[in-house]
C-alpha cells in the first residue's frame, strides 16, 4: 500500500458516486424523503393524458410502467366496515349521535380505522384489489335529518348542526388517525349539500334555500369537518337553486377550497354527473358534463364520465389538460398520504392483521356505544331496572325480537357474533329462569298474532317491535318502502299497534317495549299498552347484550334523543320544503312526543352552580361555565349535561341552540364537575344584507339540563 490516503479517495469516491447513480435511479415521486407537493407533481409529470384520466374514476386501474397500483375508491364504514366480510358492527350512526359522546365515537372510528387496515393489509397480500376492502372510506353521512320522513336520516348524527359536526368530526379523527405523516385510512364528509330527501327525487329535486338557512343549517357541520382535516367531501346529487351540486363551482371551489381552504380530493357521488345531463338536464351531454365538473371542482368520478369524457372535452377546447393535472394532483395526494407509493414497512399500520379484526376488545366496544345509545322513554312506577329474582318466567316476542335487519341497520358489515335481543335476554339469565320466545306478528298482518296467550301466563314481557332497514333507508335498498326509502309519516306498521293493543288484554303483567328504528315514530299509538318503552334504535351487533344490561341494571340507560320526536306528521311542513322555519328543535316552538335531547336515566340529578358566566362579553371572547353535578338517586349513572344558547328577539333567530355539551359519570352520591366553553364567534348568525357573518349584539341567555326543554339553570348575558 504505496499510498493509502490516495486509495482511500478513490475508494468513498467510488461509493459516493454509486450512491448518487442510486438516488438518481429512484424517481421523485417514489422518493419518501421528497416534499409530499414534489412527489406528486413528479407523478403526474410523467403520466401521459390517457393515463391521467384513467385515474379520475373510482374504479382506477393500474399503471404498471409507473408502479401505480389498481384501487378501488368505494369503500363504506358507516358503523363499521360495510360490504367487506367479518367486522365490527356498532351502533347505526343515529345511535352513536345519540350517546352525545364524541370521545366514545372517535374510539369507534379508531376501531373502524384499524380493521380497515388489517383487512387492506390481508387482502393487498393475497394481490386482491377489491371494492369495499381499501382505505378510503365513504363516510360519515352528515346531512341535517331536517325532516323524519328521511328514509336515510338512521345514517346521520340527528338533527342539530352542532351535534352533528362534533360527533362528525371525532368519527373523522378516529378514521383518519394521528400520525403527522401518514391518513390511517381517507374520511368523506357527505352529501355537499342541502341533501335529506326525498329520496324518490333525490336524482333530479332541486332544493331550493336562501343564503341564511344555507350558512347556518346546511353549510355548518362541513365547515367544521373541513377544520378538522378531513380528507375527502363529497358532492350530493340534489340541485341547489337551479345548479346540480357536483358542476357547481361556487359549492365545491369558491366557498370548499377558497373560503374554507380544503385541501383534500372531492368525488361525487354515485351516478352524480350522469344525473346532470340524463335527470337535471341542465346540460346537453356527457362531454359539456365532464368539463363542467372539472372546471366546478370534482376529482373523482363514482362512474365512468370523467373517464369516458374528459380527452373529448379537451380536444373540443371546453378544458384543458392544466385542468386535469390539477385534480389529478389533489386526488393523488390522497394516495401518498395513505402510503400507496412508499415503502409498506415504513408505514405504522402495516403490521396490522387478522388479530386486529372483530377482536373481544372491539366487541365489547360494541356493547358500550350500545348501552349509551338506548333511549328510555317511558318507565311508569319505576318498572325498570327489573330484579332478577321477582321475575322467574319472562317471554320476549315482537317481529324484532330475534331479526337480524334491525340490528344491522344499512350500510352494515356481517358478523358471526350478532345477538338479538332474545339471545342477549337469555344470556343475562340463569337456566333456573323460565323464558320463551315467539314471532308474536309481522309488518302487515292486523288479526293474527303469536305469544299473547303465552306472556299472560309469564311474570314480565319484553315485546320488540320497530321499523327495520327494508322499511325505511336509501332509495332501491329499503324494498318494503312505500315511498322509494323513506316513510309516509310516523306510524308504527298497523300490526305492530294492534298487537300491542292485544298483548295488553292478554296479560296484566309488565309489558317493556323495545322499539328499534333509525328515525321519529309515533310512540303514543302503543304507549298506553307498555309500562315501560326503550328507543333501541339498530344497536349493532351488541344490541342484545347491551338491552339486557339496561333491563336488569347492570347500568342506568343514558342515551338522549338527536332528535325532536314530534306529535304528527301534521306538525311538519311539506317534505319538498327546505327552509328550516318551523322545522327541528331549533324552530319549532309547538308540543312534541319527546323533545330533542331528552332520555329517562334510572337514578337522578341535580346541577349546582360552581363558577358562572360573566354578565358581558365581547366577539372575541368565551362563555365559560362550570357546574356540579351531583347524583341523589340510588344507582351509578351518567349525565348528559346540554348548554343551548337562547338569542336577542331578532327575526329568524332560532328558538334556542345546542352549543356545548358533556357526558359526565357520576357515582351514586357522589358529585362531578362539569365545565363547558362556548366561543361568542359560534353564536353568530349570517347577515342577508351584507352576505356575512354577524355577531348580534344584545341579551343572550344560556340554559343548562338534559333535554332542550329543561333548564335546570340558566344565565343571562350581554354581548357588546
Amino acid at each position: 500500500m504505496k499510498n493509502p490516503v490516495k486509495l482511500l479517495a478513490i475508494a468513498f469516491s467510488a461509493c459516493f458516486y454509486s450512491t448518487l447513480i442510486q438516488a438518481q435511479s429512484v424517481p421523485v415521486y417514489k422518493d419518501m424523503s421528497q416534499p409530499l407537493d414534489a412527489r406528486v407533481k413528479d407523478l403526474v409529470s410523467k403520466l401521459t393524458l390517457e393515463e391521467k384520466v384513467s385515474l379520475l374514476g373510482y374504479n382506477s386501474k393500474a399503471i404498471p410502467r409507473l408502479g401505480i397500483p389498481a384501487y378501488n375508491w368505494w369503500n363504506e364504514g358507516l358503523h363499521g366496515v360495510a360490504r367487506a366480510g367479518e367486522a365490527t358492527i356498532f351502533p347505526q350512526a343515529i345511535g352513536m349521535a345519540a350517546t352525545f359522546n364524541d370521545d366514545l365515537i372517535k374510539q369507534v372510528s379508531t376501531v373502524i380505522s384499524t380493521e380497515a387496515r388489517a383487512k387492506y393489509n390481508l387482502a393487498i397480500a393475497k394481490d386482491r384489489h377489491l371494492q369495499y376492502m381499501g382505505l378510503t372510506f365513504w363516510t360519515p353521512n352528515i346531512n341535517i335529518f331536517r325532516d323524519p320522513r328521511w328514509g336515510r336520516g338512521q345514517e346521520t348524527y340527528g338533527e342539530d348542526p352542532f351535534l352533528t359536526a362534533t360527533i362528525g368530526s371525532a368519527f373523522v379523527k378516529g378514521l383518519q388517525g394521528d400520525d403527522p405523516h401518514y391518513l390511517k385510512t381517507s374520511a368523506t364528509a357527505k352529501h355537499f349539500a342541502v341533501h335529506s330527501g326525498p329520496e324518490a327525487t333525490r336524482d333530479f329535486f332541486d332544493a331550493k334555500v336562501d343564503e341564511k338557512d344555507f350558512r347556518e343549517t346546511y353549510l355548518y357541520a362541513f365547515h367544521a369537518l373541513v377544520n378538522n382535516g378531513v380528507e375527502s367531501v363529497m358532492s350530493a346529487y340534489n340541485r341547489i337553486n337551479g345548479v346540480p351540486n357536483s358542476i357547481n363551482k361556487m359549492l365545491l371551489t369558491d366557498i370548499l377550497r377558497k373560503e374554507w381552504g380544503f385541501k383534500g380530493h372531492v368525488v361525487t357521488d354515485c351516478g352524480a354527473l350522469d344525473d346532470v345531463y340524463s335527470t337535471h338536464k341542465t346540460l346537453p351531454n356527457a362531454v359539456e358534463v365532464a368539463a363542467a365538473a372539472i372546471k366546478a371542482g370534482i376529482d373523482l368520478d363514482c362512474s365512468t364520465i370523467l373517464q369516458n369524457d374528459v380527452i373529448k372535452a379537451i380536444d373540443q377546447k371546453l378544458i384543458t389538460e392544466k385542468e386535469v393535472d390539477q385534480r389529478l394532483t389533489e386526488l393523488l395526494r390522497t394516495e401518498f398520504k395513505l402510503g400507496f407509493y412508499d415503502n409498506p414497512q415504513k408505514i405504522p399500520y402495516h403490521n396490522y392483521g387478522a388479530d386486529s379484526v372483530h377482536n373481544p376488545s372491539h366487541i365489547a366496544l360494541a356493547r358500550k356505544v350500545a348501552q349509551q345509545s338506548m333511549v328510555l322513554l317511558k318507565n311508569n312506577n319505576n318498572v325498570l331496572p327489573l330484579n332478577k329474582a321477582d321475575y322467574p318466567s319472562i317471554m320476549v316476542l315482537g317481529p324484532n325480537a330475534g331479526a337480524l335487519d334491525p340490528m344491522i341497520g344499512n350500510y352494515h358489515g356481517v358478523s358471526s357474533k350478532v345477538v338479538n335481543f332474545v339471545e342477549g335476554i337469555t344470556a343475562a339469565l340463569d337456566p333456573a329462569t323460565r323464558i320463551e320466545y315467539d314471532l308474536g306478528s309481522d309488518y302487515t298482518d292486523t288479526t293474527h298474532f303469536g305469544g299473547t296467550w303465552a306472556a299472560g301466563n309469564c311474570s314480565v314481557t319484553i315485546a320488540v317491535v320497530g321499523l327495520s332497514p327494508v322499511l325505511e333507508g336509501e332509495a332501491g335498498d329499503a324494498f318494503l318502502s312505500k315511498s322509494g326509502g323513506d316513510k309516509k309519516d310516523l306510524s308504527l306498521p298497523a300490526s305492530e299497534i294492534a298487537f300491542m293493543k292485544v298483548l295488553r288484554h292478554s296479560t296484566k303483567t309488565p309489558i317493556i317495549a323495545v322499539v328499534t328504528a333509525g328515525s321519529d315514530v309515533d310512540i303514543s299509538a302503543i304507549e298506553p299498552y307498555a309500562d315501560a318503552i326503550v328507543f333501541g334504535w339498530y344497536p349493532g351487533e351488541q344490541g342484545g347484550n347491551a338491552f339486557a344490561d339496561l333491563l336488569f341494571g347492570k347500568v342506568s340507560p343514558s342515551g338522549h334523543l338527536p332528535l325532536t320526536f314530534y306529535k304528527s306528521i301534521k306538525d311538519v311542513p311539506d317534505y319538498s320544503d327546505y327552509s328550516m322555519k318551523g322545522r327541528t328543535y331549533r324552530y319549532f316552538n309547538g308540543p312534541v312526543q319527546y323533545p330533542f335531547g331528552f332520555g329517562l336515566s334510572y337514578t337522578s340529578f341535580e346541577y349546582q352552580a360552581e363558577k358562572n358566566p360573566a354578565k358581558k362579553y365581547t366577539a372575541k371572547d368565551t362563555v365559560n361555565v362550570t357546574v356540579k353535578v351531583k347524583n341523589t338517586g340510588k344507582m351509578d349513572g351518567d349525565e348528559v349535561v346540554q348548554a343551548y344558547i337562547q338569542y336577542p328577539q331578532v327575526d329568524r333567530m332560532p328558538v334556542k341552540e345546542l352549543k356545548g355539551f358533556k357526558r359526565v359519570t357520576v357515582t351514586k352520591g357522589g358529585e362531578q364537575s362539569v365545565t363547558i366553553k362556548i366561543p361568542v364567534k359560534d353564536l353568530q348568525k349570517w347577515d342577508l344584507k351584507t352576505h356575512g357573518w354577524k355577531t348580534y349584539p344584545g341579551n343572550y341567555k344560556l340554559v343548562l339540563g338534559s333535554s332542550s326543554q329543561d333548564d335546570k339553570l340558566d344565565f343571562a348575558f350581554t354581548i357588546n
